[in-house]
């Protein structure tokens, strides 16, 4: 088994992906871009919080990286990033106490 799981290097697979499978991968990519749009109701420094909100606690290292240097650029302070990474450990966390009383119904229900 490998040590290094995050290689930067796979990222060069993607264009693979994108050939075998076209379609999905278009569409992923026409997704993944309404992050940077300007025009959205929700302003790109927000748009740019917000993915950096769901990289962490989707855990993508890559997101991590590209939406910490988006949110810069768009004028997110330093204080608003780390904020953002407390945000969603919050809401991870809930995540998981409401899914230990769920865990409970079920007990309650065996």
């Amino acid at each position: 088994m490998s040590e290094h799981y995050h290689d930067v290097g796979d990222l060069r697979l993607l264009k693979d992906m994108g050939k075998l499978a076209p379609t999905e991968f278009n569409a992923w990519l026409a997704l993944d871009k309404i992050v940077g749009r300007e025009d959205g109701a929700i302003p790109r420094k927000y748009r740019e919080l917000i993915a950096l909100g769901v990289a962490f606690t989707t855990q993508c290292p890559y997101c991590i990286e590209v939406h910490t240097k988006a949110a810069k650029k768009a004028g997110a302070s330093r204080e608003e990033v780390a904020e953002s990474s407390l945000i969603a450990a919050a809401l991870r966390a809930g995540g998981a106490a409401t899914h230990g009383a769920m865990a409970l119904k079920f007990y309650d229900q065996g």
